[in-house]
């Protein structure tokens, strides 16, 4: 279903963590305490995190140290099960607001507040697809990443 922007009515809370679990569920994986954990600590970040915030934001709820490795692979399995993204140019992770929907990542990152707004526009990743495809490279997963300055900033 091709369309040029596409919106969402957008789970949050507690919503947005049983679709997350849903969906890593629907995978054959397991909803572990610790993923639960960090899932919330991510989803309760306004700017994407890195798996350091994250270790600490959990670390401190749960009153003892958690590792960051465990939390790199905790979120590697979110990316790849799509309830979570990775925003590659701030070596962090934002929660996927509608992990039952597929699409390419366009991300809208601001320099000044380090704020990642996340788009789908499918017109444009079926574009760039096309190039790929057309170089005779085969995309698994475009993630277009747009540096610059929001609107508030600039204001």
């Amino acid at each position: 279903m091709a369309h040029d922007h596409h919106h969402h009515q957008e789970p949050t809370g507690t919503k947005l963590a049983d679709a997350a679990q849903a969906t890593l569920v629907a995978q054959n994986e397991q909803w572990t305490p610790m993923r639960a954990a960090i899932f919330d600590a991510l989803a309760a970040e306004e700017k994407p995190a890195s798996a350091y915030d994250i270790a600490d934001t959990v670390s401190k709820a749960r009153g003892k140290r958690v590792a960051p490795n465990s939390v790199y692979r905790i979120l590697d399995l979110f990316v790849t099960n799509n309830i979570a993204m990775r925003v590659e140019s701030a070596n962090a992770y934002i929660a996927n607001a509608h992990p039952g929907c597929h699409h390419d990542c366009i991300f809208l990152v601001c320099r000044t507040c380090k704020q990642a707004t996340h788009v789908d526009d499918d017109k444009v990743t079926g574009d760039v697809r096309a190039v790929a495809e057309h170089e005779g490279f085969r995309a698994e997963r475009p993630v277009i990443e747009i540096l610059g300055t929001c609107a508030k900033c600039a204001a």
